[in-house]
């Protein structure tokens, strides 16, 4: 491999599997790149000096309302975007909602909405995450 520079260094993001009871799972409609215009799991950037499980929660909160556990981590997505010279690390974790808070979209100038989703109903098209997350999570069941 040949050195990196600076803007070749993997970045690290974060995301959330929310699941209701009823199976449903909370996805979120990308209103920015890369993926846009995707349904992803809620999540995004690590902080400086940020724990992931804490990214995940602050970043679920910013996102939809929904405060939430952290309860495991479910996989671990390396996503390649050589158009945009970009290689994010996701570690995606399976949270649960700690009340009866409503999900809403809280940042409209990033996500385009939201919405509960089965397994045999899910939008298209999904982010590369959000593919990857599910068919961990249909393995660890």
């Amino acid at each position: 491999m040949s050195p990196s520079t600076d803007l070749q260094q993997p970045r690290l993001g974060c995301g959330a599997v929310i699941q209701r009871a009823d199976g449903a799972i909370l996805l979120v409609q990308r209103g920015r790149p890369p993926e846009q215009g995707h349904w992803g799991l809620p999540g995004g950037k690590v902080d400086w000096m940020e724990t992931v499980e804490h990214a995940v929660i602050r970043e679920v909160e910013e996102e939809t309302a929904l405060q939430v556990t952290v309860e495991r981590l479910l996989c671990v997505v390396d996503h390649f975007e050589p158009a945009l010279a970009q290689h994010w690390v996701a570690p995606v974790y399976l949270v649960r909602a700690q009340d009866t808070t409503i999900a809403s979209v809280q940042e409209p100038e990033a996500l385009l909405g939201l919405g509960w989703f089965t397994a045999d109903a899910l939008p298209a098209p999904l982010t590369l995450s959000t593919r990857k997350a599910l068919e961990h999570l249909s393995i660890a069941h």
